[in-house]
């Protein structure tokens, strides 16, 4: 039976039996910092099971899940994985263990139709419930039961000793053969400080079956990467493979780009920190295994989206749409680390230079563990380097740095705290009712205060608190729009409303008491600040119209990736692959511009998730959308899924100025504008500095172009003279600079050091003395605005024995801060530290007299 069907099976199961089949969470949870990446299915259940009922008691999902604690058994074993999808069946206060084991064996054995000799189960030792269950209502032989202790069969894992506080409980585990298929958690005890367990008043069920193990048992096959969720990758590696088949390295590339495949699906892209490292990591991982043993030496890993998009487009069929950017986006983070591996030699000089003359393995080795770590570098290559170089390199100090960082990891990736500690639980229950779209005001009534995370009922003048109210018009901090400000006002006594933040469905009015004070069942006018409403306002509707222009003029490739809307500016992040041009750019804000003076009416709707999609709108890139939701249109050039505040017409907007366009990350780049006010006062900023230029040069603005380009030319031609003079003099002084070389074994060392003269200007100096000497090595150097200019050349009769510009000039630069490179017979370098000239030179002789 394929996975697809699989999937499709349990779920379908499930929903017969009343369950809410809830649609997967994002692999970077939203709303639950507690976790780097969702591990489990039970993560986006949290609220239900701290008892946010929401309209279900029961709940069925596959959620594709991250982890990486295990990353280095991934390829080696079987079972391992970073990416899986996670089968799961969820009661909150609802049924307990005999129907959570009931639901599991019917699903197993009459669904799947499983040999029932095939499987045995675990139990915790001290769950006699759950023993008499599976001998006594399903009728297992005893002998198929298994008691194990706190860390195999306890939730979590010896909760009972080490913690965490919080909900836990007995687990009883369903295994088909040796492989572990279902776990069956009963959440029925609440842990407290000092390790006691008091049972809970409402006992849940939290269960997990991999789609990837359940699939190998039904394909039978031994391993899960034999299952048609890896084996169309795998072939399609070994198609291209130079290197033969090696199960390891197969194994893990198609785990790996499944991972990094749904991460940016899911809005996590590839960085030096956080999430985006965890991915980064995996790509590069995948790329070293495609260089060494498969044979794959080019970009390939992001061939392989297609393939994976294929397979999962049944469950994840946006995947479709999606999966030329993410292969995009694969492929620029492949080119970064191909070009790191295939240029590290001079990575290698710059890491290492300090420990050139004093050898230090141990430093080296922490040294190598950072170069793996930040750029990925490979053990084996620092040390065929270190070799190379005569440096002795401790590879236990390596491994002890690399030890260190897979328990951080560990430890970033699991849950920290209390294993459902969230914010603000006083809240459970509460609702606030927007009313924000329609208006800027409202009567409304405090449900409750919070000072200091503790419930209050009155606050005075000066005290900060957050207000809860029924009923507000403040716009709550959310998909990239900045909280509303305002004020709360009951007769003379004025709360000044300095945040908005949201809650689940509770908007948080964070801010001061101005005057008076307030209580809880207090009745209040809740006013927002209606020109910054409207400026953000403003901003808002011009990053749906930037989008729009963008995706006319680049291409449909493009995705919004981020965004901020605030009062004063836009910030709009979005997938693109290269450079944009200034024609380009210009394009863009005039096709913004004309969308303003068009005046489009905005239109919102409130519809099926479904539905929206199928209207052609468009969704933000690591967002997970409620069954219902809210769609922008903006006449008829836009669509998006949108809950923030926006402007009736476009003419609103009243004028639109880009202020800054640059790359953020591989893939991804980034423009900030400003609309309405910022932007006329940005153009009165840029009017005021051409009429600066004008009557420093002294001409109308039609002209100021013709008289900068007559003034460059001028300028061109003077410094040619200059250049001319300068040349002539050193003509002049070739013998003088000749004859002051030192002889180092037999070789002129020819030094000059002089200031303003520019890098033509040096290498033509050079050619000079070149052609009056020979058995020469020529450094010379020049001083401009603090900066160092550097150029090293080796007369021809010189190369035939060993020596080399490209080489020397690499550390005779590093005394003035810089490196360099080039031929053999002349190379330049750049650097920052102009009292260091003599000293570079001093190492020059110093080189010479240790060469031979």
């Amino acid at each position: 039976m394929k996975a697809e069907r699989l999937r499709e099976k349990f779920l379908e199961y499930f929903k017969a039996k009343k369950h809410k089949v809830v649609e997967s969470d994002l692999l970077a949870p939203k709303d639950d910092p507690t976790v780097l990446f969702t591990p489990a299915g039970m993560n986006q259940f949290k609220r239900q099971f701290l008892g946010y009922l929401t309209g279900y008691s029961r709940a069925a999902s596959c959620q594709r899940c991250l982890r990486t604690d295990d990353l280095d058994k991934v390829g080696k074993t079987i079972g391992h994985h970073t990416f899986f999808e996670m089968l799961g069946n969820f009661s909150f206060g609802d049924y307990f263990k005999e129907e959570a084991i009931a639901y599991a064996w019917e699903f197993l054995t009459k669904e799947l139709k499983i040999p029932k000799e095939r499987l045995w189960v675990s139990v915790y030792k001290d769950d006699d419930e759950a023993y008499k269950i599976w001998k006594d209502k399903i009728k297992l032989p005893q002998d198929k039961i298994v008691k194990l202790g706190d860390k195999e069969n306890f939730w979590p894992s010896e909760a009972k000793q080490k913690g965490p506080n919080g909900p836990c409980g007995p687990c009883s585990e369903i295994f088909f053969d040796q492989l572990e298929v279902w776990n069956l958690v009963f959440t029925q005890f609440n842990r407290k400080e000092g390790g006691a367990l008091e049972p809970l008043p409402k006992k849940n069920i939290d269960t997990g079956m991999g789609l990837e193990r359940l699939a190998a048992v039904m394909q039978g096959v031994g391993s899960n990467f034999e299952t048609d969720l890896f084996q169309p990758i795998i072939k399609e590696i070994l198609a291209y493979s130079a290197g033969g088949a090696n199960k390891e390295a197969l194994y893990a590339i198609a785990d790996h780009i499944r991972a990094a495949t749904f991460a940016v699906y899911d809005g996590v892209l590839p960085s030096n920190e956080g999430r985006g490292y965890v991915i980064r990591k995996l790509i590069r991982k995948s790329v070293l295994h495609l260089r060494q043993p498969l044979g794959i030496k080019k970009p390939f890993l992001h061939k392989l989206v297609p393939i994976v998009t294929d397979i999962m487009k049944g469950a994840y069929p946006e995947l479709l749409s999606r999966r030329e950017n993410i292969a995009q986006l694969i492929l620029a983070e492949e080119n970064n680390f191909i070009n790191t591996l295939e240029s590290s030699g001079p990575l290698f000089e710059d890491k290492f230079k300090e420990l050139s003359k004093k050898h230090d393995p141990e430093k080296a080795g922490l040294i190598a563990f950072e170069l793996y770590d930040t750029y990925g570098i490979p053990l084996e290559l620092t040390k065929d380097w270190a070799a190379k170089n005569r440096m002795p390199l401790s590879e236990e100090r390596f491994n002890r740095e690399l030890d260190g960082q897979k328990s951080r990891s560990k430890s970033q990736s699991a849950m920290k705290g209390d294993v459902f500690d969230m914010k603000e639980l006083h809240l459970a229950g509460a609702k606030t009712t927007f009313l924000g779209y329609g208006k800027y005001e409202t009567r409304a009534k405090i449900t409750k205060i919070v000072k200091d995370r503790v419930p209050v009922k009155k606050i005075s003048k000066g005290e900060e608190a957050a207000i809860i109210l029924d009923k507000s018009v403040f716009y709550p901090e959310s998909g990239g729009q900045v909280g509303d400000t305002g004020e709360l006002v009951k007769g003379k006594n004025i709360f000044r409303v300095k945040d908005t933040q949201k809650f689940d469905k509770v908007i948080v009015h964070k801010g001061v008491v101005a005057e008076g004070s307030f209580k809880t069942s207090d009745e209040l006018k809740a006013a927002v600040d209606i020109e910054r409403r409207l400026s953000i306002a403003r901003n808002h509707t011009a990053t749906h119209l930037l989008q729009a222009a963008l995706r006319k003029i680049l291409g449909a490739h493009v995705r919004q990736q981020g965004s901020l809307v605030a009062e004063d500016r836009l910030r709009f992040d979005f997938t693109h692959f290269k450079d944009i041009a200034g024609d380009e750019l210009a394009r863009i804000e005039k096709e913004v511009n004309d969308y303003i003076i068009n005046n489009n009416p905005l239109k919102s709707k409130n519809m099926k998730l479904q539905e929206a999609k199928k209207a052609g709108a468009l969704a933000f890139f690591g967002e997970k959308y409620d069954e219902r939701v809210r769609m922008v249109a903006v006449g008829g050039l836009s669509r998006e899924l949108c809950g923030g505040t926006h402007l009736e017409s476009t003419g609103q907007i009243g004028l639109f100025k880009i202020i800054s366009e640059g790359s953020i990350a591989s893939g991804v780049r980034r423009i900030e504008a400003v609309t309405g006010r910022g932007a006329y006062k940005k153009v009165k900023e840029e009017e005021g500095i051409l009429d600066e230029a004008c009557a420093i040069l002294n001409v109308p603005a039609e002209k100021l172009t013709q008289e900068l380009i007559r003034k460059l030319a001028q300028v061109k031609e003077l410094e040619k003279k200059l250049s001319s003079q300068s040349l002539g003099a050193v003509r002049d002084s070739l013998d003088n600079i000749i004859s002051k070389a030192q002889n180092v074994k037999d070789i002129k060392v020819i030094t000059m050091a002089t200031e303003n003269m520019d890098m033509d200007l040096l290498r033509k100096t050079m050619d000079l003395i070149k052609s009056k000497t020979g058995n020469a090595v020529i450094a010379l150097g020049s001083v401009i605005d603090k900066r160092v200019l550097l150029v090293m050349g080796v007369t021809k009769d010189l190369l035939d024995k060993g020596l080399d510009a490209s080489i020397l000039i690499r550390e005779v630069a590093k005394p003035i801060g810089g490196s360099g490179g080039g031929r053999k017979d002349f190379a330049q370098a750049g650097g920052n530290d102009p009292g260091k000239l003599e000293e570079a030179f001093s190492k020059l002789t110093d080189i010479i007299n240790n060469t031979r």
